[in-house]
């Protein structure tokens, strides 16, 4: 029966031996479930054919192989229904037109008609003899070939004349009749001699009076020996080689040349591609309609076949009792079978005769046997089966091009293909075709990472595809499994057995941890993609809760923490004792942050910042080379930053000052992070925050406290008033601490460097500067209170602003001018306060300090050359001290009296000026109220034009005139035009003002 080569891509499935021995086939044409028989003696065997039904969707674990399909079970598939006589000689060509129920033989050079069940009598179509080839036309799917049934213009001339005398042929046919029968005819090409003839059978339901018509003849070469007409052309293969034939202009040329030795040239059409095969030797070359190559071309055994036919994708060959199928896109010969013995005779091989043919049958001259396609996917099966994993991928590959596959099988198919490479090692190749299934769930794999039962059992959906594959387990005992079949594998062929196992695992065997390494991270790589799926809200936290599995059993340690900090769908409960078992607490508390869990978060933060040089985690520093004490530090600012990180989104009151203090320690400027952000929905409480701070952490304080004054606007005087004494005490701490030592020693300075550098984002500036901002700023805190504090210090400034705050004018003087030495702020103080007494009572304290100092005479002097203009000089002359020097007064005094003479000629020359203005003003007004106005009968109101007569009337500064009526409505100060004098004043010239 069939051998094996590399693929089964068609199975036996009926077998006929001829029932007596002096019988000989000499064609075959297939049809449906009929198969007609030629044979040598002239007989016409009809054969009744029935195909394996199809297998039912259980799959078969151990299909029995082709070699033991028995004789016996194939002959029962086909039965011979009935044998008719067509001549004495050879029968050399069947067309079986199905679709009328007709059968056209070609035998002893002439044509006859028969019906498909071979009932009614063989007739012979006359006019026809000495016919050595027949083809019949096909046209393609998209082709725009040439109705020649409707070109009247290619009858022959013979034809045209017997139309003028009404259409009577030889064979008793009239044209009338033609024409009613034409839709159901058939165009065939002839080689009769050297002359090709083109026919159009004509049948009707009584094939007793079929008939044709010539359609055209053209002259054409001998010893034609294979046909084929496709479209418009007519491709011819002779002793020297191939040409072509147009059927509608009659030209002809030459494909291919033959070489002198060559195998007798052979034609076939292929269905799928409306294509045709020409036989060169023993190749194959593909060309198209127009003769033109396409493709590659197919190289056959030595020898050439005898016979060519077409199964769907494939060309099947035939010579010598062997059967080989070739694809027809690569060339490949991916089966070969034997259906007879070497020496056997003439093969000859058919095929259906349509572009989705299933079944061909192959002859010896005694016997038959048909094969059927094995489905696609029976295919694959048995390669998956055999582990002829590639061959299976190329084969999906050949069937998704050419469409033969839909989405869900190649879907399924790449599901069953990783399931078999996962259990046979070949992770990386089992994931890659895991993504590239759609139906594959991400549950499907939680059984290899998790033991049942477990939390996402029911999950797991029971697919088993093609049963080709043992149920899931876990991986660790996938890659047991895996190991053990190769080190039997490796003594087997110690043996001489050979085994299915990957040459290179038997080459290089790989180790348990590299496998089972490889295989988490892979799995690892299907859920990372998986995450970004559409899925049910109980695969989600499958996911990514065994996701965070694998992650620690490989210990990636920067992926459990990317995992857990972002959001993600893990179950804390079956995470919380692996990774606390397992040391991973910065996961652990990402994830519990993730969670909302923040109490328990920050439990590990404040843990881990604690303990953080007993080794509860790795640093990347540790790995960079710092020292101990660098690793140790910033390990416990990370710790510190992410629990900052929580608490200022937190609005739990209780849970942020329960962890302040630590994170105070650590780092100040994250606990002022803490308590001033603005994330949280609800703000804490002021009164429990400052009762909270350490009183040691001043800064920390001051910086809450600077943020609910400037901030958040507060106006709580208890506020305002704890801020101004906490930056008087620090203010005064930091005079102090100048003021005693100028050179501090190095110790001294090696021990505040770290609290420099952590207090460097809290304070921006100098605690005083601060300090005197502030108490120049607010208006809501107690001066007295925060007075009675500095009174005993030398913060002079801050005292004068205070006192200033309390109205004590002179006490503020005192520290500007006599305490500070500080002329400028003295003088703006005295002009803010506006009065002149003020100028007179600090040059008072210039001129006598008081408490044994000496008088300030340039400041005095200075005050005098600033403000001398507003000072009256005889009081100045009277405060000056009989020890000033003259020269250092003299000119200053001089000026003085000069700007007091200047001041009051220029009081003089104002007030003249204003009374020339007064008395302008009356000399106009006296010369309007003097005006005269005549009015006659003709004079009109401005307003209502109406005549003034008698009437009271008035007029406007613009010379406008109305009645007393208008007057009153339009008011004194707008007139009729409507200019308003109070808003738009009306200058008239006079001997002061000229415009």
């Amino acid at each position: 029966m069939a051998k094996l080569k590399s693929r089964i891509a068609v199975e036996p499935f009926a077998h006929f031996d001829l029932p007596t021995h002096h019988l000989s086939i000499s064609t075959l044409s297939l049809s449906q479930s009929t198969l007609y028989v030629g044979t040598r003696n002239g007989s016409l065997l009809l054969l009744s054919l029935n195909p394996t039904p199809t297998p039912t969707p259980t799959p078969i674990p151990n299909p029995p192989p082709i070699e033991s399909v028995s004789l016996a079970s194939l002959s029962r598939n086909v039965s011979l229904l009935r044998t008719v006589s067509v001549s004495g000689s050879p029968v050399e060509s069947i067309f079986v037109l199905s679709e009328i129920g007709a059968v056209l033989v070609l035998s002893d050079g002439f044509l006859f008609i028969t019906d498909s069940l071979l009932i009614h009598p063989v007739k012979k179509l006359g006019g026809l003899k000495g016919v050595s080839v027949v083809a019949r036309r096909f046209r393609g799917t998209h082709s725009q070939s040439t109705d020649l049934t409707d070109n009247t213009s290619n009858s022959s001339k013979g034809q045209r004349i017997l139309d003028k005398f009404g259409g009577v042929r030889t064979n008793g046919v009239k044209s009338k009749d033609l024409e009613q029968n034409r839709e159901g005819s058939y165009v065939f090409a002839l080689v009769i001699g050297k002359k090709l003839m083109l026919i159009e059978l004509v049948l009707s339901s009584d094939l007793a009076n079929a008939s044709f018509v010539i359609l055209r003849e053209m002259q054409c070469f001998d010893g034609v020996k294979s046909m084929v007409w496709l479209d418009d052309s007519i491709i011819v293969g002779t002793i020297n080689g191939y040409s072509l034939f147009s059927c509608v202009t009659g030209q002809s040329g030459v494909i291919f040349s033959l070489p002198d030795l060559s195998r007798p040239p052979l034609l076939k059409l292929l269905w799928r591609n409306w294509e045709v095969l020409l036989l060169v030797d023993n190749v194959g070359v593909i060309v198209d309609a127009l003769g033109q190559p396409v493709g590659g071309s197919l190289v056959f055994r030595k020898g050439g076949p005898d016979s060519i036919g077409d199964l769907s994708s494939y060309v099947v060959v035939v010579r010598d009792g062997k059967m080989d199928l070739y694809h027809k896109k690569s060339g490949n010969c991916i089966q070969t079978l034997t259906f007879g013995v070497e020496g056997v005779g003439q093969c000859i091989v058919a095929d259906e005769e349509n572009r989705s043919g299933e079944f061909a049958a192959v002859a010896t001259p005694t016997k038959v046997i048909c094969y059927g396609k094995v489905p696609s996917e029976e295919q694959i099966k048995d390669l998956l089966r055999k582990k002829n994993f590639n061959e299976a991928i190329s084969l999906v590959e050949e069937l998704e091009c050419e469409g033969e596959l839909s989405k869900e099988v190649l879907s399924l198919f790449h599901a069953q293909v990783g399931f078999l490479l996962l259990f046979d090692l070949h992770f990386k190749e089992a994931v890659d075709h895991f993504l590239r299934s759609e139906t594959m769930q991400p549950s499907e794999v939680f059984p290899f990472i998790m033991r049942d039962p477990n939390r996402w059992s029911l999950l797991v959906p029971r697919n088993r595809y093609w049963g080709l594959h043992p149920p899931p387990v876990p991986l660790e005992d996938v890659v047991d499994d895996g190991l053990l079949a190769i080190q039997r594998a490796i003594f087997l062929r110690k043996a001489g057995v050979e085994t299915v196992v990957d040459e290179r695992f038997l080459s290089n065997p790989p180790t348990r941890a590299e496998l089972l390494e490889s295989a988490i991270k892979n799995i690892i790589r299907y859920l990372e993609v998986s995450r970004q799926k559409d899925l049910t809200l109980a695969v989600k936290e499958g996911v990514d809760t065994l996701l965070m599995y694998l992650y620690r059993a490989l210990n990636y340690v920067d992926d459990m923490e990317k995992l857990a900090s972002s959001e993600n769908y893990c179950i804390v409960e079956e995470l919380e004792t692996l990774l606390d078992g397992s040391g991973h607490l910065r996961a652990l508390a990402f994830l519990y942050a993730s969670k909302g869990m923040s109490s328990k978060a920050l439990a590990i933060w404040r843990i881990l910042a604690r303990n953080y040089s007993s080794g509860l985690w790795k640093d990347l520093a540790v790995e960079n080379g710092m020292h101990d004490g660098a690793c140790v530090t910033s390990g416990r600012e990370t710790a510190a930053t992410e629990a900052s990180n929580i608490l200022e989104d937190s609005s739990d009151q209780d849970l942020v000052l329960q962890h302040l203090a630590w994170i105070a320690d650590l780092n100040p400027a994250l606990a002022v992070r803490i308590l001033t952000s603005e994330k949280r929905t609800n703000q804490l409480s002021p009164d429990e925050v400052i009762a909270a701070i350490d009183p040691k952490k001043v800064e920390i304080l001051q910086c809450y406290l600077q943020w609910l004054i400037e901030e958040q606007d507060s106006d709580d005087t208890r506020l305002h008033t704890l801020y101004a004494l906490s930056l008087a005490k620090s203010a005064i701490e930091s005079f102090n601490s100048e003021s005693s030592s100028q050179s501090p020693d190095t110790g001294r300075q090696e021990h505040l460097k770290t609290p420099d550098i952590q207090r460097e984002s809290l304070i921006q500036s100098p605690v005083r500067d601060r300090l005197q901002i502030f108490l120049q700023s607010s208006d809501l805190y107690d001066p007295e209170e925060v007075l009675d504090l500095i009174q005993d210090s030398e913060l002079w400034l801050e005292k004068a602003i205070l006192y200033r705050k309390l109205g004590q004018e002179s006490l503020v003087l005192q520290i500007l001018a006599l305490k500070l030495e500080d002329s400028e702020a003295a003088e703006q103080y005295c002009a803010e306060i506006g009065r002149p007494d003020a100028y007179m009572q600090l040059l008072d304290m210039y001129l006598d300090p008081q408490d044994g100092k000496e008088p300030m005479f340039k400041a005095a002097v200075r005050l005098l050359h600033n403000r001398g203009e507003s000072l009256d000089p005889l009081q100045v002359l009277e405060t000056l001290s009989p020890d000033m020097p003259l020269q250092l007064a003299s000119e200053t005094i001089l000026r003085m009296l000069r700007a007091r003479l200047h001041h009051h000629r220029q009081g003089q020359i104002v007030h003249y000026l204003s009374r020339a203005v007064h008395i302008d003003a009356r000399l106009a007004r006296l010369e309007e109220r003097s005006r005269l106005v005549q009015i006659n009968d003709e004079s009109l109101c401005d307003s209502c034009h109406a005549r003034l007569g008698t009437k009271l009337f008035a007029m406007y500064p613009d010379d406008t005139v109305v009645c007393y009526k208008c007057f009153r409505r339009q008011g004194e100060s707008t007139s009729v035009t409507g200019r308003d004098f109070k808003q738009d004043v009306l200058f008239k010239p006079g001997w002061l003002v000229t415009r």
